[in-house]
């Protein structure tokens, strides 16, 4: 089992989720993570087109040039080239001139890690996830790539990391049906599990977790703000599950502004701590743009929360972190 810091950063944003990010303000953004204490750092080729992990990559190698920190990185897509000069492609700004295409076969697998250690200026993936499995993504198409994957995808995952190349292997999704289905059939050390264990979301995961307490299989998660609007609040907020909030979601956002007033607990703070309240949970992983944000995390981490906050928001009493 690999240890994981209770602390990561994700790092779409520092790929252009959303809003252009300059390579300076990138690279103080993990600068700061890691003058921080925080050592772990999740990237993807999607996260702007191969911008994130390229960012990642030049700062880790000014600012950790020993490999100290862990890193975790993704396949499934490959990027080819395209000509399309758009702004803004797939929630990603400014990005370089090429396009993701989905591909979980062994073969690819193996050219996507290799690109990626280029661009990451490493040798050595610590974690590494196929990204975006099941019908929440590929909707038809979903029985397809899982069927390659489970082939060939999942076979050289397997190689990789019986041959040291890789410390873990496991998947990143936004949904929990795959989560099933994969542990069903496969043996998975980590799943990164984004929006789907929150604040907002308190119960969806529970059978979920179940499963890994059984098997052993870490949880990682990831999106603890969904999207934006557990830190941006009920008045400000543009995203939820990258789209724009439902009023029902604006609503509950409300409702759990108003207690944590309460308590003097801000809401980033509360939904920040609360995937680390229950044991299976190792880490979790918010994005983070600019060394104001990694300092605001630090102090949402630290927060804290009286156990009659989680009473009011509703929470029930956890499996406590062994943190």
């Amino acid at each position: 089992m690999i240890a994981l810091p209770t602390l990561g950063m994700g790092c779409a944003g520092i790929g252009n989720l959303y809003r252009p990010v300059d390579d300076r303000v990138a690279g103080e953004t993990v600068a700061a993570a890691l003058a921080a204490g925080i050592g772990y750092f999740d990237v993807a080729p999607h996260y702007g087109f191969g911008l994130g992990e390229t960012r990642l990559g030049a700062a880790l190698a000014e600012h950790d040039p020993q490999a100290r920190a862990l890193v975790s990185t993704k396949v499934g897509r490959l990027l080819e080239p395209t000509d399309s000069d758009a702004a803004e492609r797939h929630g990603f700004v400014d990005a370089p001139p090429l396009e993701p295409v989905f591909d979980y076969t062994h073969d690819a697998v193996l050219r996507s890690i290799d690109a990626s250690r280029a661009r990451l200026r490493r040798e050595r993936i610590d974690l590494l996830f196929a990204h975006d499995l099941g019908a929440m993504v590929h909707g038809n198409d979903a029985a397809r790539h899982m069927a390659d994957f489970l082939a060939g995808g999942y076979l050289a995952l397997r190689r990789l990391r019986d041959a040291g190349e890789v410390a873990g292997i496991g998947v990143g999704v936004n949904e929990i049906a795959v989560c099933h289905v994969l542990l069903d059939r496969v043996e998975l050390d980590v799943i990164l599990l984004a929006g789907r264990y929150t604040l907002l979301e308190q119960d969806a995961a529970a059978a979920l977790i179940e499963r890994c307490r059984a098997t052993g299989t870490q949880l990682v998660i990831g999106g603890p703000y969904n999207s934006g609007i557990l830190v941006e609040g009920s008045r400000t907020a543009s995203h939820f599950d990258y789209a724009p909030p439902p009023a029902s979601v604006v609503a509950r956002v409300a409702e759990l502004e108003r207690a944590c007033a309460r308590f003097d607990v801000p809401l980033p703070a509360a939904a920040l701590q609360f995937p680390l309240r229950e044991a299976a949970v190792a880490c979790v992983i918010p994005g983070l743009v600019g060394a104001e944000q990694v300092t605001a995390t630090l102090q949402y981490a630290e927060w804290p929360i009286p156990d009659a906050l989680w009473d009011a928001v509703g929470v029930p009493s956890p499996h406590e972190h062994a943190a």
